[in-house]
């Protein structure tokens, strides 16, 4: 295996909770159960959460993500400046179905944004504090607090345009990657929907019906994240996770030929984990545009479905990916994360460490 991140065999971070602790985290949701109760839940679930990965063989251990409501609003909980109402998204998917569906409720801007808590340093703090593997965190990128509502949750804002709000918005991440560097943080994962859901014509023709370019809004998400990581530590491995939606039936269909060339070439990280587990993702020949000093981590294993992936076709997908990018710059992992909500339970605890162990399996047989 790699001596740094990303490992040949890794995983994008969030896991399931026990029905347990599904259970007190609504309940703590309702009123009905005090945070420190809630905590002391969860705290043990993170343990057994570690056992499990180390157990399996991961290299990177993360906190499971198991004391956030979702992927996704870290940033609007713990930073002054948002609504305290959600406002339906503007942002209007057609799933693989082929239904259309309106992204998760959204707070609008009020006023200047200030950081008012840790978005997932207090977490790593507790995480690495219990692994003498690497220990990883996980963050939405910038843009996840943008483009489901767009610019019009700027109209009654103090920012004049999107340019100045997002100076803000990267400013408190480059807050959040100081205080991880000072806990010791050496592997950090953006998780970013946005650039990825654009990828997809209809999501770029929705954009620009809300008066939009699809165009700008993906260089202005890089440089985002180019922003948010510029004063990180020269032994900070930061990689971007691509997701299209893991919720349901998914948000975005098409390969990654849109954005490739910019995505990999501008985006100053070290490696992408990208989705793979489905034809929706195209096939492997964006890869061709990975500089020689990134990594792209290949998302074959389904975390939406039980069963285990043939083991000879896995190995035949890394083999046809290794024709745009050499084999020493690919490692493997699951699409997504196993629960990019709190109350994801669409597999069990047992599938879910089933699925790792086979992964990692595959990925000692590949690269060894």
């Amino acid at each position: 295996m790699p001596a740094k991140p990303p490992f040949r065999a890794d995983h994008v971070g969030s896991l399931l909770r026990s029905p347990e602790l599904i259970e007190a985290h609504t309940a703590n949701l309702q009123g009905r159960l005090p945070a420190e109760a809630l905590r002391a839940l969860e705290d043990a679930a993170i343990a057994d959460a570690i056992a499990m990965q180390e157990r399996v063989g991961l290299d990177a251990v993360t906190d499971g993500e198991l004391r956030r409501n979702n992927w996704r609003d870290r940033f609007f909980e713990r930073v002054d400046g948002f609504s305290t109402h959600k406002v339906e998204s503007s942002f209007i998917f057609t799933d693989y179905s082929g239904e259309q569906r309106r992204g998760m409720p959204v707070p609008v801007v009020v006023g200047k944004l200030r950081r008012r808590a840790s978005l997932t340093a207090d977490d790593f703090a507790f995480l690495r504090g219990r692994t003498k593997r690497t220990a990883k965190a996980t963050i939405p990128a910038p843009s996840a607090n943008h483009f489901f509502s767009g610019d019009v949750s700027l109209k009654d804002s103090p920012y004049r345009d999107r340019k100045a709000f997002f100076a803000d918005v990267t400013a408190i991440y480059r807050e959040e990657v100081a205080d991880l560097a000072r806990l010791g943080c050496t592997y950090l994962q953006i998780d970013e929907v946005p650039i990825a859901v654009l990828c997809d014509p209809k999501n770029q023709a929705r954009v620009r019906e809300r008066g939009e370019d699809p165009q700008s809004l993906i260089d202005d998400y890089i440089e985002a994240i180019n922003d948010m990581v510029q004063e990180r530590p020269p032994g900070m491995t930061v990689c971007v996770h691509l997701c299209r939606g893991n919720a349901g039936h998914g948000q975005a269909s098409g390969g990654y030929d849109p954005v490739a060339e910019r995505l990999f070439q501008r985006t100053k990280v070290d490696g992408f984990f990208l989705e793979y587990d489905t034809e929706r993702a195209g096939d492997f020949r964006p890869l061709r545009d990975l500089p020689k000093d990134k990594v792209a981590v290949l998302g074959i294993i389904s975390t939406k479905l039980r069963e285990l992936e043939p083991i000879d076709a896995v190995k035949r997908r890394i083999e046809e990916a290794s024709r745009y990018a050499d084999l020493d710059r690919l490692c493997l992992s699951p699409q997504c994360g196993f629960a990019s909500g709190y109350n994801t339970d669409r597999l069990t605890l047992a599938d879910q460490e089933r699925k790792l162990a086979h992964m990692v399996k595959i990925a000692n047989e590949v690269w060894t």
